[in-house]
């Protein structure tokens, strides 16, 4: 990425130290333990390939199926994803970088800026980076450190402290927790290597969004502080309107911003809820304990881990991501039973037969659309 006067919009090895240094602690584990955490989750990860495409029907394309796994821990997944941060945001930056050099002092600014901002994406990523269990990281180029598959990227990441974290909150079987967590990212890989512009859909509308991002500082100071009053009740009951219940972020978003938003807010549904009908689907056949998993892991899921968690999420937005889960869950499984796997299997024909946001509420719709008849 380029950069002006020898600094950047945001001083990335900034963010990855301040994230790793703010990261709190994974649970104790021993060296010979560890070892067997890892090679067990490099296990269930290669078995769940093959319960995962039984139950999908679904098969990788040429160049995807050497996909690595790489089981990482906290700081790792930090790592991971700064990288991908910094491919994707790379355009707005630049743009804001211009923006930035016809001003007076702008070199300074961007210096102090950019170090302020690392410090800030640091203490994010160390927030996120105790709570994720696994991920599909598609947009960080290939590296020694990051490798990808031979078409140039993708990599599933395993957190294993916080697998084990979370395996012993919930005094589940680890065997069986560790099995279904594997079902439930392989998902996603299969998502991404079975279904080849998935990826490039995705980066197109990211990138959409940010191209509206507007550059102007104080344009974007004034918007965050509308933003803060409304979220915080600073505003009457009429003053709020429709941006009562909103996260910061979805309140500093311009309307072009909102439209990108649905659609990309309909296929994050799609995947995680196909991924958690499918961890589902499969576990009974291979994870004994599955439905007590499920039971506890749901009441994590919709509790959080305290006060300062719900919070954060919900300022964050991230409680959106609780309900992407429960309503695609409910629009695959609505599809499934009217026009069975194949049938559903027809949402990845193209970006046209993805569903919109109101058919991943109204499930009948995107059936009548897709496969031109009522749906039930």
């Amino acid at each position: 990425m380029t950069s002006v006067g020898g600094t950047e919009m945001v001083d990335w090895k900034l963010a990855v130290a301040t994230a790793t240094r703010l990261v709190r602690p994974g649970p104790e584990v021993g060296r010979d333990e560890a070892r067997a955490v890892v090679a067990e989750l490099r296990t269930h990860a290669r078995a769940s390939e093959e319960h995962v495409r039984a139950f999908t029907g679904m098969t990788p394309g040429e160049g995807t199926a050497d996909t690595p796994i790489l089981v990482v821990d906290r700081p790792g997944w930090i790592r991971a994803n700064v990288a991908g941060f910094r491919t994707v945001l790379g355009p707005l930056l630049d743009k804001m970088q211009g923006r930035r050099s016809g001003v007076p002092g702008g070199a300074v600014l961007g210096a102090v800026g950019g170090k302020v901002t690392g410090v800030e994406l640091g203490m994010l990523l160390s927030f996120l980076a105790s709570r994720v269990l696994g991920q599909y990281e598609t947009f960080a180029p290939v590296t020694r450190e990051l490798p990808g598959s031979a078409n140039g990227g993708g990599r599933l990441l395993l957190v294993a402290p916080n697998i084990v974290h979370v395996e012993r909150e919930l005094d589940v079987a680890p065997h069986d927790f560790r099995l279904w967590v594997c079902l439930h990212e392989e998902t996603h890989r299969t998502q991404f290597t079975a279904v080849p512009w998935l990826r490039d859909h995705l980066e197109s509308e990211v990138r959409a969004f940010l191209a509206e991002t507007e550059v102007d500082p104080a344009t974007l100071l004034e918007r965050l502080r509308e933003a803060v009053q409304s979220w915080a009740g600073g505003r009457t009951g009429e003053q709020q309107g429709e941006g009562e219940g909103r996260s910061l972020v979805e309140l500093v978003q311009t309307p072009a911003q909102r439209e990108i938003l649905a659609r990309l807010t309909a296929v994050m549904s799609l995947l995680e809820g196909h991924a958690d009908y499918v961890m589902d689907g499969v576990g009974p056949q291979v994870v004994p304990t599955v439905a007590e998993i499920r039971e506890k892991f749901q009441k994590r899921r919709a509790s959080g881990a305290g006060r300062l968690d719900v919070a954060l999420r919900k300022l964050l937005g991230l409680d959106a991501k609780l309900r992407q889960y429960r309503d695609g869950e409910r629009f695959v499984r609505a599809v499934v039973d009217e026009v069975g796997m194949d049938g559903f299997n027809r949402v990845w024909t193209s970006p046209n037969t993805l569903p919109t946001k109101a058919e991943i509420a109204k499930p009948a719709e995107w059936v009548a659309r897709v496969h031109g008849k009522p749906g039930a």
